[in-house]
């Protein structure tokens, strides 16, 4: 059975935050994830009110950090988080956005998130699954520290959230509870994830198929096809600098083709970022227009390599008018967009399973 969750945007009015969340939970989504960054309002807050709003869906960021965040405070803020939500806490953790980071001022050189990530996933675990945590290594220091913010859940999960790979896809398949991958979006890319992933499962003796493997995507649908793409094609462009250069390969695109596109972004100039960003391209990195051609997509580049979850980012009028103070034309709201993934995507995956990839 695949697994359909909601990524929500915390740049909403928070009521309307929550109300989106209680749709997806009122529609039998397995979770809503949101990023834990500071551009959005604090989703660690959002989800806090709205653990007491809904009654099934999961709850957690998509992802947290392990460089503007301590791993032990990301740890006592999911143990609140649990409790408050009956259970029904998760998390993915990496090392953030790399946009992100210079804007605090965070050189990044010779940081070595991996490592930073492989050392912070001991420290949650062991803090997360006894309560204290004596260690001592090259990025986290803590001589006996405990803490009685407790998970209602015997194991809370941790995934791992990563784009570039291969090391970190391993990584995933030793010793996190899965792997989230962001902006993938080609039967090659995810063949890649999922070779690597596999690889690093079997050597640690584990069962692939038993890990949550998501795809985080770019989400638009509608009735109008051509209006849920240009929706979409919006949202890619501001998406463009996160996605490292392995993974545009992964796509038959180069760092030098988005340059034009980058460079209007670093100038200030959105609005041509925008112009410059092409339809083809904004529909190759998405999954937008109608219920029926998103489907389609899942079912012919994604789902047969063995990815179980799909995350769905879903980008509406709101959000494009917030970001790019544009207005697309029939544009659909996120409420009708998660009723129309409910009525027309989910029942064409209920019957696919985690098999082997053909």
């Amino acid at each position: 059975m695949v697994r359909f969750s909601y990524a929500h945007i915390p740049a909403y009015p928070l009521d309307e935050s929550i109300r989106l969340i209680k749709v997806a939970d009122e529609l039998g989504f397995y979770a809503a994830y949101a990023c834990d960054e500071t551009w959005w309002k604090d989703m660690w807050l959002m989800f806090a009110a709205a653990a007491r709003e809904t009654r099934q869906i999961r709850l957690g960021p998509n992802v947290t950090h392990v460089i503007l965040r301590d791993p032990a405070h990301i740890v006592q803020m999911l143990g609140t988080l649990d409790e408050l939500s009956g259970g029904r806490a998760e998390c993915v953790v990496s090392s953030g956005n790399q946009s992100l980071l210079p804007q605090h001022g965070v050189d990044v050189t010779g940081m070595k998130p991996l490592a930073r990530v492989i050392e912070a996933h001991e420290v949650m675990r062991s803090l997360l699954d006894t309560g204290a945590v004596t260690h001592a290594g090259p990025f986290f220091t803590y001589p006996g520290l405990w803490t009685l913010s407790r998970p209602v859940q015997e194991r809370l999960p941790i995934k791992l959230g990563a784009m570039g790979g291969p090391r970190s896809f391993r990584l995933a398949g030793e010793k996190f509870d899965g792997l989230h991958h962001a902006l993938g979006y080609t039967r090659e890319n995810f063949d890649y994830v999922m070779e690597n992933l596999r690889a690093g499962a079997e050597s640690a003796g584990r069962d692939w198929r038993e890990l949550d493997l998501a795809a985080w995507v770019v989400w638009a649908c509608a009735e109008d096809s051509a209006a849920a793409k240009e929706t979409a094609r919006i949202m890619v462009a501001f998406y463009l600098a996160a996605m490292p250069e392995s993974q545009l390969q992964r796509h038959g695109i180069s760092g030098s083709d988005l340059k034009p596109i980058l460079d209007a972004f670093d100038a200030g100039d959105t609005q041509r970022a925008l112009d410059l960003t092409a339809p083809e391209l904004g529909e190759m990195l998405s999954i937008a227009g109608t219920p029926e051609e998103c489907l389609a997509k899942l079912q012919r580049d994604i789902l047969p390599t063995g990815i179980n979850h799909i995350v769905a980012g879903v980008v509406d009028p709101h959000l494009v008018k917030v970001l790019a103070d544009r207005t697309v034309p029939n544009g659909v709201d996120a409420a009708t967009q998660l009723q129309l993934i409910h009525d027309r995507v989910m029942p064409g995956l209920a019957a696919i399973g985690a098999a082997p990839p053909a």
